[in-house]
């Protein structure tokens, strides 16, 4: 298998075990390519295949709007991808079209949520480079699962930076 970037040259490309490249479009029609690979954090990511500006909304995070109720079945039976969206409704992220899955944790994220009345968008926190893995903060509330992000102010754990101190 060619794990080389077509878009791009970068090195964490071309050591990546598995590479799909991926094309979303914004709402000004901006085509911001991705891929998945081998993460650094855990493993798999979602990278950068292109260099991003600061504030473009990069991928929409996609799947079946649940309620709260159903969503409490499926954590229960391990499902990993549930994303709060509203107060009636989250989103159940583990289709495989949805690549935004990939992205990891980080405490020292690049980018960050927005949240629309009809999506989830990850956008640019700040300008990320081409082959830079896609991070953002998960925003947990309690110490229950080790981060293993690597940034120099991590907390230690996959936790909302309102909550480091509690």
């Amino acid at each position: 298998m060619d794990t080389r970037c077509r878009a791009c040259s970068c090195e964490a490309a071309q050591q990546a075990t598995h590479h799909t490249e991926i094309e979303s479009k914004d709402d000004s029609s901006v085509k911001v390519r991705v891929w998945v690979g081998t993460s650094r954090i855990a493993g798999k990511g979602l990278f950068a295949a292109q260099d991003i500006k600061k504030g473009t909304r990069i991928i929409q995070y996609i799947g079946q709007r649940i309620s709260k109720e159903e969503t409490a079945d499926r954590l229960y039976q391990g499902n990993q991808y549930i994303f709060t969206f509203n107060d009636r409704y989250d989103i159940d992220g583990k289709t495989l079209k949805n690549k935004a899955r990939y992205i990891n944790h980080s405490c020292d994220p690049n980018c960050e949520i927005l949240l629309t009345q009809r999506t989830i968008w990850i956008v640019a926190k700040r300008h990320i480079q081409a082959g830079e893995e896609l991070s953002y903060d998960y925003g947990f509330t309690a110490k229950q699962y080790r981060c293993q992000c690597g940034a120099k102010n991590c907390c230690g754990y996959i936790l909302g930076e309102a909550y480091w101190h509690s």
